[in-house]
């Protein structure tokens, strides 16, 4: 299958499985608001429903507070994205799977949030093996610790439009550190498997903030399917939406 036909079935396989709603903001969470999963309550639990497409309790649309540089991936421009400061943002690199993908590390390594919207995999790969990949590769970030505990879990398939479709998550925790992985797959017979995966990991401790400072607003950047049709009045190449003083080309 060639790469666009991979990137578009891919792209509409996470609009099914994504929320893609508009409401979300810097409202508080209730520390003991309960989520789909029973060990995930308050901003992690929202986080959670999130990536299992239950819209979050926000009130507008979650933008960084403080907008740094502007990624654009070099093969394919159509992932571009504002990342904050203090973060640099990376091509993800496999040729084994020839990924398209970023990872977006915070300075001191301590946070990472993985968006590969492409990635293929040999046809029988299975779903656990794809979703051990992401997990193992972000351990071995971090000096392959041992999992502490699988606070959420999620595996689940449907057949629709002629193809399987399946999803395979975990919330775990590690050392001092909490993490939400998954991997949507899409299959058809004779083809290799083509995967979505996402990654979002940061100091347990500080997991929730960064959820709401960081992973909540790079999210949602990937919903606006057309930055380059939004306003951006300062002409400083970060749509209004995104910008924190959008009459100032010189603050982002």
């Amino acid at each position: 299958m060639k790469l666009m036909q991979h990137i578009s079935l891919l792209t509409f396989i996470f609009i099914l499985f994504s929320c893609s709603s508009n409401d979300d903001g810097g409202n508080e969470i209730d520390a003991n608001r309960p989520s789909s999963c029973i060990n995930a309550t308050g901003i992690t639990g929202v986080y959670w429903d999130y990536a299992n497409s239950i819209p979050p309790p926000f009130t507008q649309i979650p933008i960084l507070s403080n907008p740094g540089a502007q990624f654009t991936h070099s093969q394919h421009p159509y992932l571009g994205i504002t990342i904050p400061q203090g973060y640099t943002a990376f091509e993800s690199q496999d040729f084994n799977i020839a990924p398209l993908g970023v990872d977006v590390v915070r300075n001191d390594n301590a946070a990472v949030w993985r968006y590969v919207p492409l990635s293929s995999y040999p046809e029988g790969t299975s779903l656990d093996n794809i979703l051990a990949y992401e997990i193992n590769g972000m351990l071995n970030n971090f000096g392959s610790p041992p999992i502490n505990q699988v606070l959420c879990s999620r595996t689940d398939q449907t057949t629709e439009f002629g193809f399987l479709q399946e999803i395979n998550m975990r919330l775990l925790q590690f050392g001092d550190f909490t993490a939400l992985v998954y991997v949507l797959t899409a299959r058809l017979p004779g083809l290799p498997v083509s995967v979505s995966a996402s990654v979002s990991v940061a100091p347990t401790n500080e997991f929730e903030n960064v959820v709401m400072d960081v992973f909540f607003p790079l999210s949602y950047q990937l919903l606006v399917s057309d930055r380059d049709t939004l306003s951006d009045r300062d002409q400083d190449g970060v749509p209004d939406i995104f910008d924190t003083d959008p009459d100032n080309p010189n603050v982002q």
